[in-house]
């Protein structure tokens, strides 16, 4: 049975504890804005990642050759026997010894806890847990103890807020032309791996220190001077910007005056019984909550509550009772609505 819902219900803490908790082994799914995050998961402890975003191949890659483990002719030997096998790319630097395993899965952990602990500070998104068996890697086993990383990102997010706004784990920096003198030893050693190539996760894969001890002194050198955010190429061409400077025909300004007045003449009767629109997304989101609670009941105790009592005593906007039925299978509860009646137009599920 699958654990869905939404991240403004049921936070990223509470859902790795429940994991974590019921000693579940599958695959969680993380859906946000910016990316999309798989977590691996045997007996409630993480022993994979994956990011749409931050591909962990291609970081684990650039750090080897960064940090001089393997060179840059050796990693694209790599690549190119990775693309026609479909291999990991540690299993095979592994496989021909380029790089020995504790080299690998220190660097594999660590970027495995960063693609997670940057998820701690998500406020929006979706998530699913489908429990299902999962392949531990005989190669390069890797295991994260989720109460332990749950406190170290619990920790990382608090002390984060302090640069909140001020950089990413995927910020790139350049060196500025100007030229600081009062660099801190540390400041000193971070500086030298800013290369304008180099983003924030991997310059902390390199340097092999704190993530929020790299980020502040990141933040230090920008104040300071020494180093400056690096824009990001842009995306609209000049074809499509010169598309958009033309002036727009008249009638065409005529038709976006009518389709515009036509909008808001439609939603004129939403406006005028706005109150009824309110109820309804406050049943909808009630419902959505109650829901998350039910399948929550399930993953603890295998099986839906016979009585929607024991997940919620409330009643929807109209002060009537959700109705609630269940099988072995699945669910349904709804609103009867404005007009207390189940089976009519107006029912909320």
């Amino acid at each position: 049975m699958a654990l869905k819902g939404s991240l403004k219900d049921f936070g990223i803490a509470d859902i790795l504890q429940l994991i974590y908790f019921q000693k579940k082994t599958g695959m969680l799914t993380i859906e946000g804005k910016m990316d999309s995050v798989k977590l691996l998961f045997i007996d409630g402890n993480i022993v994979g990642a994956e990011s749409k975003r931050r591909i962990e191949a291609n970081r684990l890659g650039k750090v080897l050759v960064k940090k001089g483990l393997i060179r840059e002719e050796q990693l694209q030997s790599v690549l190119m026997e990775q693309r026609k096998t479909g291999a990991k790319l540690g299993n095979i630097l592994l496989r021909r010894r380029l790089v020995e395993q504790s080299h690998l899965q220190e660097i594999i952990t660590g970027q495995i806890t960063e693609t997670v602990i940057q998820i701690f500070s998500w406020k929006q998104g979706i998530y699913e847990f489908i429990p299902h068996t999962i392949s531990s890697d005989t190669d390069i086993p890797i295991f994260i103890d989720t109460q332990q990383l749950l406190m170290e990102g619990l920790r990382i997010v608090d002390e984060w807020s302090l640069i909140e706004g001020k950089l990413t784990l995927d910020s790139v920096f350049t060196k500025s032309a100007l030229v600081v003198t009062d660099l801190t030893k540390d400041e000193e050693e971070i500086i030298s791996l800013v290369d304008g190539e180099n983003d924030v996760s991997t310059i902390i894969d390199i340097s092999g220190k704190d993530d929020f001890l790299i980020s502040k002194t990141l933040v230090s050198l920008m104040e300071k001077g020494a180093i400056e955010p690096k824009e990001a190429a842009p995306v609209v061409t000049e074809a499509i910007q010169a598309e958009r400077k033309k002036p727009m025909p008249s009638y065409n300004v005529l038709l976006v005056f009518i389709f515009v007045a036509s909008f808001m003449l439609s939603l004129l009767p939403v406006f005028l019984n706005k109150n009824t629109m309110f109820k309804k997304f406050d049943a909808s989101e009630t419902i959505e909550d109650i829901r998350f609670k039910i399948e929550a009941y399930k993953f603890e105790h295998g099986s839906y509550p016979k009585t929607l009592d024991v997940i919620s005593k409330g009643k929807d906007p109209w002060g009537n009772p959700f109705l609630y039925n269940y099988s072995n299978n699945s669910f349904i509860i709804l609103s009867t609505g404005a007009d207390g009646k189940e089976g009519t137009a107006d029912d909320i599920y």
